[in-house]
């Protein structure tokens, strides 16, 4: 909740980026590099971050156009996010299914996204290695 609350206080996940309240981690880059994300959440919520869209429709239209031309989804820790994500990308589209639940990928590909590779780890420690992998300097 303290983050959420540092968040909501700068304003947004952007404006904690730009104020240097937000100096590190995957919202960061998304923001530094300009990757488009979308969040969506639920009326049971906890205080939303701003940039959260809580009206389903809505949330489905954010998707729809981010994932409008993906080659590569990445999705983390959230599978009911994952499953819809999932169920409106063609099958052409590589699915990387990240959550420590092993249960979480097998739910997507039996939801028919069978092009879905599962990697069963923490996030976190997924993340880290694919940074450092990928010629990060700062992790």
């Amino acid at each position: 909740m303290r983050a959420i609350n540092a968040i909501r206080k700068a304003g947004g996940i952007a404006a904690a980026v730009r104020g240097g309240v937000l100096t590190r981690g995957i919202m960061h880059r998304c923001v530094v590099e300009k990757v488009p994300f979308v969040l969506a959440g639920s009326l049971r919520d906890d205080g939303p971050l701003p940039e959260v869209i809580t009206d389903m429709n809505a949330a489905q239209e954010a998707y729809s156009s981010a994932l409008a031309g993906a080659a590569v989804v990445v999705v983390l820790s959230s599978m009911l996010h994952g499953i819809a994500v999932g169920n409106m990308i063609p099958s052409s589209v590589l699915t990387v299914c990240v959550d420590i639940n092993p249960a979480v990928a097998t739910k997507l590909a039996d939801r028919g996204s069978s092009q879905a590779l599962a990697v069963v780890t923490d996030v976190g420690a997924f993340l880290a290695l694919l940074a450092r992998r990928l010629g990060a300097t700062e992790v």
